[in-house]
């Protein structure tokens, strides 16, 4: 039998001219290096693989920081989507590789990608229908552009990325330190190489780099005054000059602009993403739904979440981290995807408007659950309380604590913080060696008598004091095996918390020593079975 375990841990943290087409006997005619104009005057540059002919072929847009050129051989999808009869349009974001112009993180992508999807509908051999894919910061760009509403847009499909910077630059108020190591490994070489600064000027050699040391970037603080990126990435200062809830985040908030678009979209995330993934996929499903009359199937869109980590071959694979999921959780993206553009790109009556709009993978049974709302119809709440235990160790029941029972106690000492023992290796892991840090609590049912199935948003309201004016805690819900494996369930980031920004920010409201406080956790997403 399994047990449910949570456990809370504190801790305090304070180029090139464009190439004529080319005739590909297995692929049709490749154009590499196009000048795309954008409205400012700014050359962007685009590899264009399209079926040979006049056409018309409608268009899939991918637009990526982190090079085009290879793309075409790296992805199976390119090469079917032109067997199948669209042109694919691969491009650098406005200042990276082939493209011209300053690199901005994410701001210039709503209005650079909004005149690229409209450059490639009105291209001689273009139908007109336009859609968009791709994954991670290619997926975030999609949403950036189609709350610009342009015109042709007519499907997306938008895989691991985002609905809120609230979930994406910072999580329950905390700073993603990640971003550290995605600036460093992923943008800076290039930038360097552009600018010819010293420094490593490609991937391998900055993750060389950050192997020999540089990973301690992550806990210099004050991390708004770490020097290694000035003069060379200075919008990493202007994030990390805006605090939660601050307005100047707008650009990147997405829960208000639903209304502005009326592609059809395809939702896509993993359990084990990210943290903004499968809170961006929840979130921008229902958003959409909402905002388009409150029917999921009429209204055009579809979350579909799997038990995968972040990227596209992990959602081919039956297996995430260390648990072995069965061979029902291995799914084609590609045909998910371009399936999803037959129908309102190509306008190919293939079905998919009548499949459910919600398809999400149950952990623990290989199986996956559908319906046409998120949370599941049918689900229903339950509450289990937190009782206190001696060592660190407690109970989670459905039994209420009383008044006069003891409070759980844990000494958190900032210089010495619990760290992710499975920090750069992605999905589920055994966390039993965290149990018995004075800094850690656990609670643990009895033995389940029979099946729990657990889907949807965990909630978690946690009563706590503390004797300082600030505080984070992690809250996180795992399956305990019989032998003692303990698996955690979902994101990392989703179950984090500081006591300072518990009411969203931008102003933080300090701990007054001693005076109870309750934080409230409404994102701790998962779907398993227990045993």
């Amino acid at each position: 039998m399994r047990r449910v375990v949570a456990s809370g841990v504190v801790a305090v943290h304070l180029l090139v001219s464009g190439l004529a087409a080319q005739q590909d006997t297995t692929i049709g005619v490749i154009e590499r290096n196009v000048a795309v104009p954008m409205r400012d005057g700014v050359v962007l540059r685009a590899d264009v693989w399209r079926p040979a002919g006049a056409g018309p072929f409608p268009a899939l847009v991918y637009r990526t920081p982190y090079s085009k050129a290879p793309v075409f051989t790296t992805y199976g999808m390119f090469r079917k989507a032109v067997a199948r009869g669209y042109a694919v349009v691969a491009q650098d974001v406005r200042g990276r590789y082939a493209s011209d112009g300053e690199y901005l993180a994410y701001q210039q992508e709503g209005k650079d990608g909004y005149d690229t999807i409209e450059w490639a509908a009105a291209q001689p051999w273009a139908s007109g229908s336009v859609g968009t894919f791709g994954l991670s910061y290619p997926g975030a760009v999609q949403w950036l552009a189609a709350v610009e509403n342009p015109p042709h847009l007519k499907a997306m499909a938008p895989a691991m990325t985002f609905a809120s910077p609230m979930h994406f630059w910072y999580v329950g108020g905390v700073w993603d330190n990640s971003w550290i190591l995605w600036v460093w490994t992923n943008i800076a070489p290039d930038l360097r190489a552009r600018r010819n600064l010293p420094g490593p000027k490609t991937g391998a050699e900055a993750r060389a780099a950050w192997q020999a040391g540089g990973s301690e970037l992550q806990f210099q603080l004050p991390l708004a005054t770490m020097p290694a990126f000035r003069g060379l990435a200075d919008w990493y200062y202007d994030w990390m000059a805006h605090p939660p809830g601050d307005p100047w985040w707008n650009w990147a908030e997405l829960t208000d602009k639903y209304r502005r678009t009326s592609a059809a979209v395809l939702n896509i995330s993993g359990w084990h993403d990210e943290a903004y993934g499968p809170a961006g996929a929840t979130t921008n499903f229902n958003g959409l739904v909402a905002s388009r009359g409150g029917d999921a199937r009429a209204a055009r869109t579809r979350v579909v979440i799997g038990p995968w980590v972040h990227g596209i071959g992990p959602i081919g694979r039956t297996r995430s981290g260390d648990r072995e999921m069965g061979p029902n959780a291995a799914q084609d993206y590609d045909e998910l995807v371009l399936r999803w553009m037959d129908r309102w790109v190509r306008d190919i009556q293939n079905g998919v408007e009548r499949e459910p709009p919600v398809r999400v993978y149950l952990m623990g049974a290989d199986t996956w659950l559908e319906g046409d709302r998120w949370p599941l119809p049918g689900t229903a709440g339950r509450s289990l309380y937190l009782g206190a235990g001696p060592g660190g160790t407690g109970v989670l029941s459905g039994v209420p604590p009383g008044r006069g029972d003891p409070p759980s106690v844990i000494v958190s000492d900032p210089a010495h913080p619990v760290r992710d023992p499975f920090a750069a290796e992605s999905g589920p892991h055994d966390y039993r060696a965290l149990v018995g840090r004075p800094d850690v609590l656990v609670f643990e049912t009895a033995p389940l008598a029979g099946d729990l199935d657990v889907a949807g948003a965990v909630g978690a309201e946690i009563h706590l004091s503390v004797d300082a004016p600030d505080t984070d805690l992690w809250v996180k819900l795992y399956d305990v095996a019989p032998d003692g494996t303990a698996y955690n369930l979902m994101s990392p980031g989703l179950d984090v918390m500081r006591a300072s920004y518990r009411g969203g920010g931008p102003e933080r409201k300090l701990l007054v020593p001693g005076e109870p406080v309750v934080l409230r956790f409404s994102q701790l997403l998962t779907a398993n079975r227990f045993r």
